[in-house]
């Protein structure tokens, strides 16, 4: 089936778990609407002046295309910074390589469509603040708690005698 989201009926709203300097607002006509894609996730986005998108981050398991439709703003990414303005594409790439994060220098909202992929779940990286986030449960971790597959992994027998007892 095919669904039609006309620009007037647009209605931009903040994620209440923003916080400043990160006030992103998307536009809620899609989920009005009933439309919870599978594969191909889509969102469009409005970034106002003064205002960063997210976090510097990456995805380990999404591509993202991005397409400005209207103002500009400048894009961080692992080679630096470069502005992009009303009808510039970009697209993301999977892994450190294409990390991103956008910040409105203008005095003019920055209106943009974000297409991504989305498998079911993703791992989203944070450079600058050294977290992983799981999605889609959203659940965050400190990068630097890595630990090796088998940690904790002692006495594992006297784990399952404990279990068999406990069942007798």
């Amino acid at each position: 089936m095919a669904t039609v989201l006309k620009s007037e009926k647009r209605e931009f709203q903040e994620d209440p778990n923003k916080i400043d300097n990160f006030r992103l607002l998307s536009d809620f006509s899609r989920k009005k609407n009933g439309i919870y894609p599978k594969n191909l996730n889509f969102d469009l986005r409005l970034l106002n002046p003064g205002q960063l998108s997210a976090p510097y981050h990456f995805h380990r398991f999404a591509e993202e295309l991005f397409m400005i439709i209207s103002g500009s703003m400048t894009l961080r990414k692992p080679e630096g910074f470069e502005v992009v303005s009303g009808g510039d594409l970009i697209f993301f790439e999977m892994g450190e390589l294409g990390a991103h994060q956008f910040y409105n220098h203008s005095s003019e909202p920055c209106t943009y469509l974000d297409i991504r992929t989305y498998i079911g779940y993703d791992v989203c990286e944070y450079p600058d603040s050294d977290k992983i986030l799981i999605a889609p449960s959203f659940e965050i971790f400190k990068k630097d708690s890595q630990s090796s597959y088998f940690e904790g992994e002692k006495e594992v027998f006297g784990k399952w005698e404990s279990i068999r007892s406990k069942n007798k």
